[in-house]
């Protein structure tokens, strides 16, 4: 099994060293290398003391290179003893101020440390718009500048909300630092990662060009990251691989996602350029993804359709079907005596020719070829669903495997076949999968558990998909005949449910009355997990 290597970005550790490195720990034995470690927001708190000092000493060693951002009040200053940047302890280096760091890997990363002020010069635990000028002023006079790889800033930029899905519980109207967004919107990051606010929100790409009245360019993507080991386990660790700018094919690079927004900070440039035009006197103030090889882009290409730069964010709509379609909800061949439950979006139905009586499908309403098809309102209750279906099948004495094939077929069909949990481990069932594709020289690689399928492959990519009720996810990229019942065979198998006889659909079709009695039954099992009877 090969593990694919990726860069990790972390909110405010808080001085919860333990928590944080335990987590990088248990991460690099599950899932191979990391390169480094990103820390953003407050990386020492009021209790650090104790902690940080066995690693000051060097009693203890950071398990991965940690970079980290300078203070955010005056009380963690005495921290960072040079302003410039150095080493804290061994494996763990401050970046400094300002400035650009470029690792061996050629990745180019700016960083922006502390928090807004107002004041000039800025307190040490701050930056100001001088400071921001300064930081712009050495990148953009690059030549051939076109953006930086990351940007790590604590605040958030203020206006990201824009065009954007949902914040959550965050007020938008008090969030976020305007010299943040000015830097964001000119050092056009691919990634940029925040914290200070304890809370996680991952913000759809936006672009970097104007539709039709600029050339393309690659799209950003915003990460805020909560604090570590929060009691509400918001998710303060980001896994994730970028292959540098300068190594990327120029095309490659500028593929615009299907959910790609307008630029969050367009408008609040644009104030700023009629306000220089109109005081010429007046100084101005002056984003788990997860690549396959080298060449490959970060996220989804378009579907070479952009939508007008006046609009929000649109959702993604449907594929054209090209025939009749068995699984779209609205259509006549739909069984609908095998659907057990409906929600807004998806709906779950009773596999026709099911390797077990409780073998489900959970099917997109409308037409979408796969999952990295589906728009993020699909997206958010299909997770519902395989959360509702974890919790039913753990209540049996089962844990589900899902599976999806996107090769030669039209609509998306998540499998979900429960497995008992006394017949078998999480670890037998990926080393069934992988031994058995092996043997038939498919190649299965681990995705990373910060990662999802919509950051390994993209849109009209055939692929072959497993993903376990603990997370755990298995990938194969097909790039040439594949065995349309591989994930049926695999879970048939002696090795797992021993149920050779049923790997072929065909052979255990039931007639009309039977599959609807376990439809009924199946139904009645499930209301109390069913929570699209509670909508």
């Amino acid at each position: 099994l090969t593990a694919i290597p990726c860069r990790l970005a972390c909110g405010d550790v808080e001085g919860r060293l333990e928590t944080l490195f335990r987590r990088v720990r248990a991460i690099q034995s599950k899932n191979g290398h990391f390169d480094m470690l990103l820390c953003v927001g407050n990386f020492f708190g009021t209790t650090s003391e104790t902690e940080w000092a066995e690693y000051h000493t060097g009693v203890k060693k950071a398990p991965i290179p940690t970079y980290v951002l300078g203070a955010n009040d005056l009380e963690t200053v005495r921290y960072f003893p040079d302003v410039s940047g150095c080493e804290l302890a061994e494996n763990i280096t401050y970046l400094g101020r300002q400035g650009l760091y470029s690792g061996t890997s050629g990745l180019r990363i700016a960083y922006l440390s502390g928090t807004e002020s107002q004041e000039e010069p800025a307190p040490a635990y701050s930056f100001s718009a001088k400071d921001v000028a300064e930081l712009k002023t050495s990148l953009l006079s690059t030549p051939n500048f076109k953006g930086v790889d990351i940007l790590l800033t604590s605040p958030w930029p203020r206006d990201v909300e824009s065009f954007a899905n949902s914040m959550g519980e965050i007020d938008a109207k008090k969030c976020g630092s305007k010299l943040v967004s000015d830097l964001a919107a000119s050092l056009k990051p691919r990634y940029h990662f925040a914290a200070l606010e304890k809370a996680y929100y991952e913000r759809l790409p936006y672009r970097n060009h104007t539709v039709l009245q600029e050339a393309p360019q690659h799209v950003s993507r915003f990460i805020a990251l909560a604090d570590v080991g929060n009691t509400s386990k918001k998710k303060y660790l980001y896994a994730f691989s970028i292959v540098p700018m300068s190594l990327m094919d120029p095309a490659e690079l500028v593929k615009q996602p299907q959910d790609v927004t307008e630029n969050p900070y367009r408008k609040s440039q644009e104030t700023q350029k009629n306000k220089a035009s109109l005081c010429a006197e007046e100084e101005p103030a002056s984003q788990f993804f997860f690549d396959l090889n080298k060449h490959q882009g970060n996220k989804r290409p378009s579907d070479g359709k952009e939508r007008g730069n006046s609009q929000p964010k649109q959702p993604k709509t449907t594929s054209q079907v090209t025939g009749p379609c068995w699984f779209c909800l609205a259509s006549p061949e739909v069984e609908k005596h095998l659907i057990v439950s409906i929600g807004t979006h998806c709906y779950l139905a009773l596999a026709k020719g099911g390797l077990l009586p409780d073998h489900v499908l959970i099917l997109p309403i409308g037409h979408y070829q796969s999952v990295v098809d589906l728009s993020s309102e699909v997206v958010e209750e299909v997770t519902k669903y395989k959360s509702a279906l974890k919790e039913f099948f753990r209540s049996k004495g089962k844990r589900y495997v899902l599976f999806e094939r996107n090769y030669r077929s039209q609509h998306l069909q998540l499998q979900v076949i429960p497995v008992p949990l006394d017949h078998c481990t999480s670890q037998d069932i990926k080393e069934s999968f992988i031994a058995q594709a092996q043997e038939q020289q498919i190649e299965l690689l681990e995705i990373p558990e910060y990662s999802d399928i919509t950051q390994v492959a993209q849109p009209g990519t055939p692929y072959f998909y497993v993903e376990l009720d603990t997370g755990e996810k298995l990938f194969h990229r097909i790039r040439g005949r594949f065995p349309l019942h591989f994930g049926r065979w695999v879970l048939a198998s002696e090795a797992l449910l021993a149920l050779p006889e049923r790997a072929d659909w065909r052979r255990c079709a039931a007639g009309r009355e039977e599959e609807a009695a376990h439809s009924r039954a199946f139904r009645r099992d499930f209301q109390p997990f069913d929570f699209s009877l509670r909508a």
